[in-house]
C-alpha cells in the first residue's frame, strides 16, 4: 500500500533513537570506481556508487565490498549510493533475480515507448516487488558491508510518461477507479503526476524504513538521505518527484541539493527575454533545497559539479562552476557540501578546448587547481549568523504541485520555462533582494515562516494538496504576515477532483478557501488590500508569469510589495541594488548582477586572496563586473597572524606542527594535479623544504601580508612541507 504506516515509523522512530555522535563528514563525492591516485581529491567520505557500478561506467572493475575496501583503505569513510527510479539492475529486469522478466515495469509515454536512462536501464514504475528487490539485493548488502549511510538518488517519474499497464495498475489500487490517459483532461494530469509523487515517496519510505531496521538488527544506526534535484529544475524539466514531503518521513536523515551547471543553465524569462541565467536559478535551486529541511533539521548537503553531463569546453565549465559555487555559498547555514560527482570523469575525461574546437583534453592544469583549491576551502567553510547583503524578509511561496501541471499541455494553461515561479522570484532577486522560498508541505513545522515579512504565493501554477496549510497561512496574517496573493485562478487545474471540491466543500478555486479563512467570502476576491487581525492580505489579479515574459511588466508587483514591506514599520526600507556580498568566517564572497538596477562594478578591498584565481594573488583592490562572481580569503579577518597557517591550497592539509620556529605539514591531494599554497607565517621564512629540497624564493614572499605562495607537483600519498622561520 502506498498510504504510510504511521504506526510502523512511530516504532521506528523509537527505535532509532540512540545517542548521538558528532557527524565527522563535512565533504563527501560519489565515484563507482575503486580508489586511484588520480581521483583522491581527499573529501572526508566517498559515496562508493551501486553494488555493480555506474551504469554509464562499462569498466566496473571491481565488487561492491573490494572498491568499498581500497577506499577505506585510504582513510575514507566509506558510504553507499544508487538510484531508485533507475540503475544497474539487470538482474531485475532480466529474470535472473525471480525468475520473471520486469522490463514491462519501466516508465512509458503515450506513444508506448519505455523512457530509459540507459542500455537496459528503464525508469521504473516502483512495485513492491521491484522494492523487494532493492531491500533485499542492495540494501541488505551494503548494510552487511558494515555501510551506516545510504544515498538513494533521484526519485523521479516523467511526467510524460503514465501509461504502462504496471502504472495503470498502481492507478486502479490508489485511486479505486480504472486509469485515465492523463493527455485526455487538466485533471486526469494532475491525478496522474499525483500518483507518480505518491509512488515515489512510498517507494523511499519503504527502502529507508527496511535500512533502518535491519541495520538495529545489526547494532548499526543506518542514516538515509535523498540525493535529489531542485523543486524548481524537476518542475522545469517534467519530472516528478517526493521532494519536501520526504523531510516529513522519520526514516529520511537529509538530502543532497543536486544543484549544477547543467540544471542552472536552464533558461527562464527575465524582463522579455528567455536566456540562461546560471548565477540566479543556482541561488534560488539552492534556496528551494535549503528551505525544504531548515524548519526541520535535517542535514543537507550542497552539490556543485567543475563540469557537467553535456559535452562542453574548459572555458564554459570553469565560468558556470564559479557561478554555482559561488551561489551554494551565500547559504549561510549550510556547511556541508558534495564537493564533486564521479571524480573519474573530471579528472580523467576528455572535453572541448574551446567552443568551436574539435580538439580534446583532460583538465588543464590551471583548472584543476583552481577546482582543488575551491573544494579545500569547503573543508573549513563554517556556518555563520552572518546575513547575505540586502532587505532580507521577502519568501516565495512553493509547494510540490509545482510538479503537476507542467506535461502535458492543456487548453487554457501555459507557463513557460516555469515563468509563473520566476515571474514572482527574479524581479527582486535581480534587484539585489537575498529572496527565500518557503515550501507548503513545511507550514505546519514551528518558525517556517519566521524569517519571512512579506509572502508571495500564486495558484497558477501549483495547487495545496491539503486544507492545512491555509490555516497556517491565516494564523500568520493574523498574527501580523504580509501575504501577497498573485494569480488570475483561471486555469483549468482550478477545477480538478481535489479537497477543495470534494467531501462536501464546493469551493471553485482552492484561493477561495484560503481567503474565506481570512474572512473574505466573496465568490472572488477582488484585487486591493484586506486587513486581517494584525496582518495584511493583498491579492493581485494577475498571473505572476506576467511579470517577466514581457519587457518592462514588473513595476507593481514591485511597487505593491515595496509598499507592503516599508508599512509594517521598524524603519525597514525594501534596497534594490546590483550585488550580493556575504562574510563566512574569513572568506568574503561577492556576485554582481546583471539586467539589474545599473551596470556599475561592485569595488573590493583590503588584503585578499582571490581563490578564482589559480595563482591565489593577493589583491588590495579589484572591480567586479555585473554576471561575475568572486571568492577570497580576506586576510584581515584573521584574529592571529601570529600562529603559521595555510590560507589557501590546492591540497588538503594534514598533520601540522608548529613548534621551535619551525612549521610543516603534509599536503595530499591527486597525482597529475598541481598545488599553489598561500601560508600565512608570523616573519619572512628562512628555508622552505619540499620534501627535503629547499625552494625557498624572496619573490614568492609577500611583505605585506606576511604570506608566502608556494608550488610543487601533488601526491596523494602526500608531501612533506618543513618551514624554517
Amino acid at each position: 500500500m502506498i498510504k504510510t504506516n504511521i504506526l510502523s515509523l512511530m516504532m521506528l522512530a523509537a527505535l532509532t533513537t540512540v545517542a548521538q555522535k558528532k557527524d565527522p563528514i563535512k565533504t563527501t563525492f560519489q565515484s563507482s570506481r575503486e580508489w586511484r591516485p588520480t581521483i583522491d581529491n581527499r573529501a572526508d567520505a566517498v559515496m562508493v556508487y551501486g553494488t555493480g557500478g555506474n551504469p554509464s561506467d562499462k569498466s566496473r572493475k571491481l565488487p561492491f565490498e573490494d572498491r568499498v575496501k581500497s577506499w577505506r583503505d585510504k582513510g575514507y569513510i566509506a558510504h553507499f549510493m544508487t538510484g531508485i527510479a533507475w540503475g544497474e539492475y539487470q538482474d531485475y529486469f532480466t529474470g535472473k533475480w525471480d525468475g520473471k522478466m520486469h522490463l514491462d515495469e519501466g516508465q512509458v509515454d503515450v506513444k508506448g515507448d519505455t523512457i530509459w536512462h540507459g542500455h537496459m536501464v528503464p525508469y521504473i514504475v516502483p512495485s513492491e516487488n521491484y522494492l523487494k528487490y532493492i531491500k533485499e539485493m542492495h540494501i541488505k548488502r551494503v548494510i552487511d558491508a558494515g555501510i551506516d549511510a545510504i544515498f538513494m538518488e533521484e526519485p523521479e517519474f516523467w511526467a510524460r510518461a503514465g501509461y504502462s499497464e504496471s502504472f495503470k495498475n498502481e492507478w486502479k489500487r490508489y485511486y479505486g477507479f480504472d486509469w485515465r490517459p492523463q493527455h485526455e483532461s487538466p485533471e486526469n494530469t494532475y491525478l496522474s503526476n499525483k500518483l507518480k509523487y505518491a509512488l515515489y515517496l512510498h517507494a523511499l519510505n519503504e527502502v529507508f524504513t527496511y535500512a533502518k531496521s535491519y541495520g538495529i538488527t545489526k547494532g548499526m544506526d543506518v542514516k538515509c538521505y535523498v540525493p535529489t534535484h531542485s523543486l524548481i529544475n524537476y518542475s522545469q524539466w517534467m519530472i516528478v518527484s517526493p521532494e519536501a514531503s520526504l523531510a516529513s518521513l522519520p526514516c529520511v536523515d537529509g538530502y543532497i541539493a543536486q544543484v549544477w551547471t547543467g540544471t542552472s543553465r536552464e533558461p527562464n524569462y527575465f524582463n522579455g527575454v528567455a536566456k540562461e541565467r546560471v548565477f540566479e536559478t543556482a541561488f534560488l535551486e539552492y534556496g528551494a533545497m535549503e528551505s525544504m529541511t531548515a524548519p526541520t533539521g535535517r542535514k543537507m548537503f550542497f552539490l556543485t559539479d567543475p563540469i557537467e553531463d553535456w559535452p562542453r569546453d574548459w572555458a564554459d565549465y570553469k565560468k558556470n562552476y564559479q557561478a554555482t559555487f559561488t551561489a551554494q555559498l551565500l547559504y549561510p547555514n549550510i556547511a556541508d557540501y558534495e564537493v564533486m560527482p564521479w571524480p573519474e570523469r573530471i579528472y580523467e575525461g576528455l572535453y572541448k578546448t574551446s567552443p568551436n574546437s574539435d580538439q580534446k583534453e583532460k583538465i588543464p592544469r590551471h583548472y584543476s587547481t583552481q577546482m582543488q583549491v575551491m573544494i579545500n576551502s569547503l573543508n573549513s567553510m563554517p556556518k555563520s549568523t552572518s546575513k547575505v547583503s540586502g532587505s532580507t524578509g521577502i519568501s516565495v511561496l512553493l509547494a510540490n504541485s509545482l510538479m503537476f501541471q507542467r506535461f502535458p499541455t492543456h487548453e487554457g494553461y501555459d507557463d513557460p520555462q516555469l515563468a509563473n515561479f520566476y515571474g514572482l522570484a527574479l524581479p527582486f532577486l535581480k534587484r539585489g533582494v537575498p529572496i527565500k522560498t518557503v515550501h507548503l508541505e513545511n507550514l505546519a513545522v514551528k518558525n517556517a515562516l519566521a524569517d519571512t515579512r512579506v509572502l508571495l504565493m500564486s495558484y497558477s501554477n501549483m495547487k495545496p494538496l491539503a486544507p492545512e496549510a491555509h490555516h497556517h497561512l491565516a494564523d500568520w496574517v493574523r498574527n501580523g504576515g504580509v501575504l501577497i496573493y498573485c494569480g488570475t485562478d483561471l486555469d483549468p487545474f482550478q477545477s480538478v477532483q481535489e479537497w477543495w471540491n470534494s467531501n462536501g466543500r464546493q469551493y471553485q478555486r482552492p484561493s477561495d478557501h484560503l481567503f474565506e479563512q481570512m474572512g473574505l467570502k466573496d465568490e472572488m476576491a477582488k484585487e486591493g488590500k484586506y486587513r486581517y487581525g494584525k496582518g495584511t492580505l493583498y491579492v493581485l489579479r494577475s498571473d505572476p508569469k506576467e511579470f517577466v515574459i514581457k519587457p518592462d511588466n514588473n513595476q507593481k508587483l514591485l511597487d505593491v510589495t515595496k509598499n507592503l514591506y516599508e508599512s509594517i514599520g521598524r524603519g525597514k526600507k525594501l534596497q534594490f541594488k546590483n550585488y550580493f556580498t556575504l562574510t563566512r568566517g574569513n572568506y568574503d564572497l561577492v556576485a554582481v548582477l546583471d539586467e539589474s538596477v545599473s551596470n556599475q562594478p561592485y569595488q573590493v578591498n583590503g588584503n585578499l586572496i582571490d581563490l578564482y584565481d589559480p595563482t591565489l594573488p593577493i589583491i588590495t583592490s579589484k572591480s567586479i563586473q555585473p554576471n561575475e562572481q568572486c571568492l577570497f580569503v580576506n586576510i584581515d579577518h584573521i584574529k592571529n597572524k601570529q600562529q603559521p597557517q595555510v590560507l589557501a591550497s590546492a591540497s588538503r592539509i594534514y598533520s601540522e606542527v608548529t613548534a621551535n620556529d619551525r612549521y610543516s605539514f603534509i599536503a595530499k591531494s591527486p597525482i597529475n594535479t598541481t598545488n599553489v599554497s598561500r601560508i600565512l607565517l608570523p616573519n619572512k621564512p628562512k628555508r622552505v623544504l619540499v620534501g627535503k629540497r629547499d625552494v625557498f624564493s624572496e619573490v614568492n614572499w609577500d611583505t605585506r601580508t606576511n604570506t608566502y605562495l608556494l608550488g610543487f607537483e601533488n601526491s596523494p600519498d602526500g608531501v612533506q612541507v618543513d618551514i624554517e622561520l
